[in-house]
């Protein structure tokens, strides 16, 4: 082929992709122009764990978001502070992370994960849940969750609010403690089972209420935790098939070694 034809065929590519481009220019600027012009159709909401808890609901979610953010329908998507909005979710006691994002059809979308409490507090008449990490949020009329009850003389100042990680280095040594006490029996499933109560003694004892049984454990303060459990065990294995059940009301397991009946 001719130097010329070379210089054509050249020419005529470079036209081709310059209109290529030009196109693909138009067509970004035409869906940036309709994006942007898209208006908030509605809110939809995804409880990922509703199955397990129950402690919000679609519609605390979107009260949340009218209460506390505004008026979202008719509202441009582009003008929505999603950041915001997860802001207001995630301060919500019993969420533990949300996802706030929005769709082409103009839909925003709300996923939330609740918190997963491990055991629920019992003190004046008031409930309060506990969550691996420590974290303590009130109940909610209707909403439970059947995990192990704690009640007597609970070392917490739980306030008013019930919210949040215990504040002063005691109260946080106890439920650290606690939390890995009831972390135990969950990992060891028959005592996470079986047990169903402890309940706080004035001089900081724990007394352990099995499902089955007339027996109470007297478990002591929430140290050596294994080593309680494996005579706990030893009891169920060892003593009461020799003596019978229910033969014992009481049974001591806060010495080392040592199990005491009564």
């Amino acid at each position: 082929m001719s130097r010329s034809g070379n210089i054509l065929r050249t020419v005529l590519g470079t036209g081709a992709l310059a209109a290529i481009l030009l196109c693909l220019a138009v067509s970004a600027g035409i869906s940036r122009s309709t994006r942007s012009g898209i208006l908030c159709s509605g809110i939809s909401v995804t409880i990922r764990d509703s199955a397990e808890n129950r402690f919000v609901s679609e519609e605390d979610i979107k009260e949340y978001i009218a209460k506390e953010y505004g008026e979202t329908g008719e509202v441009p998507v582009k003008d929505l502070d999603l950041k915001k909005i997860e802001s207001i979710l995630d301060s919500r006691s019993a969420v533990l992370k949300s996802e706030a994002y929005c769709t082409k059809d103009g839909m925003l979308n709300i996923s939330v994960t609740q918190r997963k409490p491990i055991m629920r507090f019992q003190k004046k008449g008031s409930g309060f849940y506990a969550d691996a990490d420590g974290y303590i949020f009130p109940m909610k009329e209707g909403r439970a969750s059947y995990v192990i009850v704690i009640d007597g003389n609970i070392p917490l100042d739980l306030g008013n609010a019930g919210k949040g990680k215990a504040t002063s280095g005691e109260e946080r040594v106890w439920l650290d403690r606690i939390t890995g006490l009831v972390t135990y029996m969950d990992r060891h499933r028959v005592w996470g089972e079986d047990i169903v109560q402890i309940h706080v003694q004035d001089n900081g004892d724990l007394i352990m209420i099995p499902r089955e049984g007339r027996e109470k454990f007297i478990f002591g303060k929430p140290v050596s935790v294994e080593e309680k459990f494996a005579l706990m065990e030893r009891y169920y294995t060892s003593i009461v098939p020799a003596m019978g059940k229910d033969r014992y009301s009481s049974v001591d397991v806060r010495y080392k070694g040592q199990i005491i009946c009564r």
